[in-house]
């Protein structure tokens, strides 16, 4: 199976006056197309400064990312974020849609930031009716539910067909009947569309509707032995 995303000996380290504090030590990773990994660990750990380096929002201080065959980790902004375009889509735990733009308002101004062109209207109606919003198109934020916005929010995401979706906490301003309804949906896109997913959570249920899981303590990666892999080739262990 084909490696969409790969990371090596990637740390970060951040500068709060003259100290200097760790948040990744070493991480390597490996995702192969079609998976869906979520990554578990309690707060403060190095999940989501993790998934920000994968999505080329922040430089890892040393290491490689490389995605979908293309080097990221050394390059310069404009570079990193023609890739982000092309290649990953993010979804927040805050919704971040536009509040005067009707549901397909801002899935339209998705793709025409993406330079998509043309809209791929079979694709934008199977997107809809997977996420259940078929009827919701017309509707602005302030008239959606906070389930309903995360469904706009993950299908604004993957309009453009991104070769990751990295979502951060997506049911984290959620009850928990809306998070189980979002969950439920990464697992169709990932299962239906074969969608590349890589989540973040520290809720061990949400964690759980994933393929395989990945545990994150003190900025490293916690091996378990039935997900190490040794690559005697590199002398590396990937997760």
């Amino acid at each position: 199976m084909k490696t969409i995303l790969e990371a090596i000996d990637l740390t970060k380290v951040y500068k709060v006056g003259k100290i200097e504090v760790p948040a990744l030590k070493g991480v390597s990773l490996k995702v192969r197309e079609g998976e869906f990994i979520s990554i578990m660990g309690p707060s403060g750990c190095g999940k989501s400064t993790l998934l920000h380096t994968l999505g080329g929002l922040c430089q890892p201080t040393s290491g490689k990312i490389v995605i979908d065959g293309e080097e990221i980790s050394e390059a310069k902004d404009a570079v990193r974020t023609d890739i982000r375009r092309r290649k990953i889509g993010f979804v927040f735990q805050r919704f971040n849609l536009l509040p005067t733009l009707t549901a397909r308002g801002n899935l339209e101004i998705a793709r025409e930031i993406h330079g998509n062109g043309k809209e791929d209207q079979k694709h934008v109606d199977q997107i809809l009716a997977l996420l259940g919003l078929e009827n919701k198109v017309g509707h602005k934020p302030s008239e959606l539910s906070g389930g309903e916005q995360q469904r706009v929010a993950i299908a604004r995401a993957i309009i453009n067909k991104p070769s990751i979706l990295l979502a951060d906490e997506p049911t984290g301003n959620l009850d928990t009947e809306n998070s189980l309804i979002v969950l439920t949906m990464l697992q169709e896109l990932n299962r239906k569309f074969n969608q590349t997913i890589i989540m973040i959570t520290h809720n061990p249920e949400a964690a759980a509707v994933a393929n395989r899981l990945i545990e994150m303590r003190d900025g490293r990666i916690v091996p378990h032995e039935h997900d190490v892999s040794w690559d005697a080739k590199e002398d590396k262990i990937y997760i």
